[in-house]
């Protein structure tokens, strides 16, 4: 259940960075709102995931997860560009991810 703890808090804390972008530096009062009610979601799932997932193997998910998801996210919609050095990059942290999950003894299932 942890893992869907931090699932759910990725999910929130992704969709609360595409609205700090919409936002417009705090101008906009909708989508700050859905920003900040989206962080305090996040901070709350992932501290409830905490309970049973080792801190730095959390953080690791979290911030690999979600900049993935960001990226992929502002490349859609906002139209942000990825060269081939950041798809590198992206496809290393995904690796990252997923061998300390495959492999790592710190990772409790």
């Amino acid at each position: 259940m942890s893992y869907f703890f931090l699932f759910v808090a990725i999910l929130a804390e992704v969709a609360a960075t595409s609205f700090l972008k919409l936002s417009d530096g705090f101008t906009r009062a909708g989508p700050t709102a859905i920003m900040a009610v989206g962080y305090v979601v996040a901070f709350y799932f992932l501290s409830i995931s905490l309970r049973e997932i080792p801190t730095g193997v959390a953080y690791a998910i979290w911030s690999g997860v979600g900049v993935v998801l960001i990226a992929a996210i502002a490349w859609v919609t906002q139209g942000q560009k990825l060269d081939a050095p950041a798809l590198a990059g992206i496809a290393l942290i995904m690796v990252g991810v997923l061998v300390m999950n495959m492999f790592s003894k710190t990772v409790g299932h």
